[in-house]
């Protein structure tokens, strides 16, 4: 199913799938204030399919630790018992049974945070790794799959990695977040709203990723003032 995008003045905009394929040539002809807008509106989407899909595993670990233990994990259901491997492996996730850990890795990104490193990184999708890569977000890959960035120093070998959908950017950006040790901050930022009953806010989550680039502190304040711009 296809979603056409209207933003202000009655215009009509580019069309784009759920899947995220690409940003439309009708895209690239729009300008200023316009064409951010409608970055927003091609990605809010993206990031909320991804979010969705967290909070589906995470749904799956809740159930799973409310009724294994009451058995004391003697006649698990084999089905659920692979999906926990699954999980457990996807989120690098060491004890198995590690209630605790799973739920501290799989939550959501907040929406706001997503769009303006979205934005930052693919210099509002007109990076040429977005064009050619439908790489929103910047990310690397040691594979054999990847273009080489212009200007990559000598010795190094990454590549910038290549994504079938900017949906699959999309989600393996979150998967960065909610994995890597790099942003552990961010996790523990975020279980401690959730403690209290709270989501994290773009601009709080912003703080944390102070790794996220080489820019360090000035990433952050970049990063918190483009949320602000939203």
């Amino acid at each position: 199913m296809k979603l056409i995008y209207k933003i202000i003045m009655g215009l009509t905009c580019s069309v784009a799938t759920l899947s995220g394929t690409g940003f439309s040539a009708s895209y690239y002809k729009l300008n200023g204030k316009i064409q951010k807008q409608e970055f927003v509106n091609i990605l809010r989407p993206l990031i909320h399919k991804g979010n969705e899909k967290s909070m589906q595993k995470r749904a799956f670990i809740e159930n799973f630790f409310v009724y294994a233990p009451k058995n004391g994990f003697r006649s698990l259901n084999q089905k659920d018992l692979q999906r926990l491997l699954e999980i457990s492996k996807r989120y690098r996730v060491k004890n198995l049974f590690d209630r605790d850990a799973y739920l501290k890795k799989i939550d959501i990104i907040p929406t706001s945070l997503a769009i303006a490193q979205g934005a930052i990184e693919s210099g509002w999708g007109k990076s040429r790794f977005t064009i050619e890569a439908n790489n929103i977000f910047g990310q690397w890959t040691w594979g054999k799959r990847g273009i080489i960035p212009l200007g990559r120093e000598d010795g190094m070998t990454h590549k910038i990695r290549i994504f079938d959908t900017m949906q699959d950017s999309v989600n393996a950006y979150m998967l960065n977040l909610n994995r890597h040790s790099a942003y552990a901050d961010f996790r523990k930022a975020r279980l401690q709203k959730r403690e209290k009953g709270r989501f994290i806010t773009g601009h709080e989550a912003a703080e944390t990723l102070i790794y996220y680039s080489e820019l360090r502190e000035k990433y952050v304040q970049k990063l918190q003032n483009m949320i602000s711009q939203l």
